[in-house]
C-alpha cells in the first residue's frame, strides 16, 4: 500500500526533531571544548569565537589524560572480549544441548540481571583484597565481565535458538566437531547479535564511574571517568578543559558505533520477523 506523502513528511519531521534533540548535547559539548571559561558562562549556547586548541593543551597539561585513556581502553576491550567469548559459549550450550538443568542454568544467568551487584560491594571489595587485585585494572575487567555476561547470554541464547539446526547437521556430516561448528559456522552468522553485545558492554564499561572509584586509588591506574575529577577544584572548575576531555573520551564510542551500527540495528531487530 502506497504511503500518504503528507504522513511520510510528518514522520520525517518527527524523526528530524528527535535526532536534533539527541545530537544537540553532543554538538554543544564539541563547541564548548573550544571555548574559555568566560566564554562558556557568557555565551553557553553560541558558536565559539575562534577554534583554538588551547583548551586541549590545558587538558593535557593538567592531567595525564592519555594514561587514563589507555586504562579505559584496556579495561573495556579485554572485558568485551571475555564477555563475547564466555557468553557465546554458554549461550551455545544452553540453546543447543538439552538437559534437565538447561532452564535452571539459564535462570541462573538471568539472576545476574535481577540482583544489583552494587548491593554486594563490601564482600566484593573483600574478595578483591584477598585476591590482591585492589589497585589493579584486572579487578575492573573481572567485574565488568561478570556483570556483562547475563545480558549477553539472554541476547545470544535467543539468537542461537532462531538459527536452523540444518547448518550444524550439514557440518557434522562433513566431519566437523562441535567447537569447529561453533567457531566457523555459527559465529560468522551471529555478527549482528555479537555487535549488539559488544556495543552495549563497551559503553557500560567505558562510562562506569562507580567501580573504578572504589577499587582504583593510584593516579596512574585511573580510568577516564574518575581521572576527570581532577579538573574539578574546590571552588571552581576548568570547564573548557573538561569539555575537551569529554570530547576526546567520547570519540571511541562514536567510532565504534559507526563501525558496528549495522550489526547493532540488525541484532536489536533479530527475531522480530520469523
Amino acid at each position: 500500500m502506497k504511503q500518504n506523502p503528507a504522513a511520510r513528511s510528518f514522520y520525517y519531521v518527527i524523526a528530524f526533531a528527535f535526532a536534533s534533540i539527541s545530537l544537540y548535547p553532543i554538538v554543544l559539548m564539541i563547541f564548548s571544548s573550544f571555548k574559555t571559561n568566560a566564554e562558556i558562562f557568557k555565551n553557553p549556547l553560541s558558536f565559539p569565537t575562534s577554534f583554538s586548541l588551547e583548551t586541549y593543551q590545558k587538558l593535557l597539561d593538567q592531567i595525564p589524560f592519555f594514561t587514563f585513556f589507555w586504562n579505559s581502553v584496556f579495561v573495556s576491550v579485554i572485558s568485551v572480549i571475555f564477555i563475547l567469548l564466555f557468553g557465546s559459549l554458554a549461550s551455545f550450550y544452553i540453546a543447543r544441548y538439552t538437559f534437565w538443568w538447561n532452564n535452571l542454568l539459564f535462570f541462573f544467568f538471568l539472576l545476574g540481571m535481577m540482583i544489583p551487584i552494587k548491593l554486594g560491594i563490601v564482600p566484593l571489595f573483600m574478595l578483591m583484597k584477598d585476591l590482591g587485585l585492589i589497585n589493579s585494572l584486572w579487578s575492573l575487567v573481572f567485574i565488568y565481565t561478570a556483570t556483562g555476561i547475563p545480558l549477553s547470554v539472554l541476547i545470544l541464547t535467543g539468537f542461537f535458538r532462531t538459527m536452523p539446526k540444518e547448518l550444524e547437521e550439514a557440518a557434522r556430516i562433513d566431519g566437523a566437531t562441535d567447537i569447529r561448528i561453533f567457531w566457523h559456522v555459527l559465529l560468522p552468522i551471529m555478527r549482528p547479535a555479537l555487535g549488539t553485545v559488544m556495543i552495549i558492554n563497551f559503553i557500560q564499561s567505558w562510562n562506569d564511574f562507580f567501580f573504578p572509584l572504589i577499587f582504583i586509588t593510584e593516579e596512574v591506574k585511573k580510568t577516564i571517568p574518575v581521572g576527570m575529577l581532577s579538573l574539578f577544584g574546590e571552588y571552581s572548575a576548568d570547564w573548557g578543559a573538561l569539555f575537551a576531555g569529554l570530547t576526546l573520551s567520547s570519540l571511541p564510542m562514536i567510532v565504534l558505533f559507526f563501525i558496528a551500527s549495522k550489526q547493532f540495528m540488525e541484532g536489536l531487530t533479530a527475531g522480530a520477523v520469523k
